[in-house]
């Protein structure tokens, strides 16, 4: 059994642990909030994009003059976007999306580049020896489209270039504190969704609609990534601070149940002690 010093030690040990969980759970929720907010905010407008993109293809359709992004051909080399947090310390997510992009590379039968947004995502890529296109690392928790604008480029160069058929997506989305869905999506060639009937508005567009599709189609496709992007950011830090708060919270069991071990053992040497007294006096009055 452990004296009581070494108990101490594990406790001190385990109650510094605790303050730099509770600090990082802090961090994480304040980023998590201001991640969510930038989150939903941008939600809207990719579903208006998204909405003005399916009725565009509706005006057009049958038009021969196409944007190079909308051109299909023979699928013969494939391109994933794949969106991952820099660091660690969140909990399954990491994992869980690794795992959902490793089974779906598995599952082409073209050949596979990558192009990584996060070093986790990279550094998974070099470990599974996919061959990684490019890489984009310490883009931070606050990125404007700015920021990101390289990666639509490559992405877009390398299919007007014919060096891929598809583009797909790979990135965490982000359904609720609690909740990251590891998430795939083709983005190249664009492919607007059709509309029902309470979304198909007539729009009015100027000079034409051809001339608007053709302009829009690029910005369609770096809306996207920006969007995976910002789903991303919105599960790495709520996943970390679920982690921290569960981490957390077993260092305060852990804390306790030394406490608990700490007392038994030193019930027992009390116990001890008064036995040897109890014992050498009773040998002495014998």
């Amino acid at each position: 059994m452990p004296s009581t010093r070494e108990i101490r030690g594990r406790i001190r040990s385990v109650q510094n642990t605790a303050k730099v969980t509770r600090a990082m759970e802090m961090i994480a929720a304040s980023k998590m909030r201001r991640a969510q907010q930038r989150l939903m905010d941008s939600r809207p407008y990719s579903d208006a994009m998204l909405n003005v993109m399916g009725n565009l293809a509706s005006q057009t359709a049958g038009v021969d003059e196409q944007h190079p992004l909308m051109t299909k051909r023979e699928v013969r080399n494939i391109q994933v976007v794949l969106v991952t947090p820099d660091r660690g310390l969140c909990g399954g997510l990491n994992a869980n999306l690794s795992r959902f992009f490793l089974q779906f590379v598995r599952n082409q039968s073209a050949d596979i580049s990558v192009v990584a947004v996060g070093k986790r995502g990279r550094d998974f890529s070099a470990r599974s020896r996919l061959n990684i296109k490019a890489d984009y690392i310490e883009i931070g928790d606050t990125p404007s489209a700015a920021d990101i604008a390289d990666v639509p480029k490559t992405v877009i160069e390398s299919y007007e270039n014919g060096e891929v058929d598809e583009v797909y997506l790979c990135y965490s989305q982000f359904v609720s504190t609690t909740v990251q869905q590891p998430t795939v999506v083709k983005i190249l060639p664009v492919e607007p969704v059709e509309l029902d009937g309470s979304s198909n508005v007539d729009y009015i567009y100027e000079p034409k609609a051809v001339s608007v599709l053709q302009a829009l189609v690029p910005k369609f496709v770096e809306m996207q990534i920006f969007q995976s992007i910002l789903e991303s950011i919105g599960s790495e830090q709520s996943a970390r601070m679920v982690a921290m708060s569960s981490a957390t919270d077993s260092a305060n069991e852990m804390i306790q149940d030394l406490t608990l071990l700490m007392n038994k053992v030193r019930q027992a040497s009390i116990t001890t002690e008064l036995l040897d007294i109890v014992g050498g006096v009773a040998a002495l009055e014998g």
